[in-house]
């Protein structure tokens, strides 16, 4: 299986780039001029062990949303692309996730229908330049673009870094789970034949 993808995306808010490897160690590099949503992006790489890289120029001289909902767009996009007809996977998956105080639960289908369920009582605000109330659209722009279910949970915490970077991870490890092979399963997981 080659389950690889390359997609660029170019408007006029946004230019990005994506190489995604699902079956890979967690190599590369994002780069979005944002630093903490780099940081986000770089969890989501090396926890869920994909190669990938991400390069985006956006008009930042606005404010962060473009940049940060385009990029969810094109990873998404990337990630259908590469799970393909989605034959062998285990398709469900799911992690908790601790940092210090803060405790993340993510829950994954791919189902073929885009959903975000997300669920975080922290007040919004800056980490580093930026904007916590961007990484829910972020999300859902993968969800939709991906067509994955994506429930997306901080159970606890106080700290905005913490929360936003425990809730990546246990995102990534969710989506490890979900496209790895079943050993078991050869076809479609599903009883319609189709995802």
């Amino acid at each position: 299986m080659n389950r690889k993808a390359i997609v660029n995306r170019k408007t006029k808010e946004t230019e990005i780039s994506v190489s995604l490897n699902l079956d890979g160690s967690g190599k590369g590099e994002c780069s979005s001029g944002i630093g903490f949503f780099d940081h986000l992006l770089d969890a989501l790489r090396k926890h869920g062990r994909f190669d990938l890289d991400i390069k985006v120029k956006g008009d930042l001289h606005i404010d962060g949303h473009h940049t940060v909902e385009d990029t969810g767009i094109v990873l998404g996009q990337a990630f259908a692309q590469a799970l393909g007809d989605c034959a062998g996977i285990t398709r469900f998956g799911h992690a908790y996730c601790p940092l210090d105080e803060a405790l993340a639960r993510a829950v994954v289908d791919i189902s073929g229908r885009g959903f975000l369920f997300y669920e975080n009582d922290l007040d919004a605000g800056l980490v580093g330049q930026f904007e916590s109330e961007l990484f829910p659209e972020f999300l859902r722009a993968l969800a939709m673009n991906a067509r994955i279910t994506l429930h997306v949970s901080l159970l606890y915490g106080q700290n905005r870094h913490h929360a936003l970077e425990a809730m990546s991870k246990a995102v990534a490890r969710a989506l490890r789970m979900a496209v790895s092979p079943d050993g078991g399963q050869a076809g479609i997981p599903s009883t319609k034949g189709v995802l």
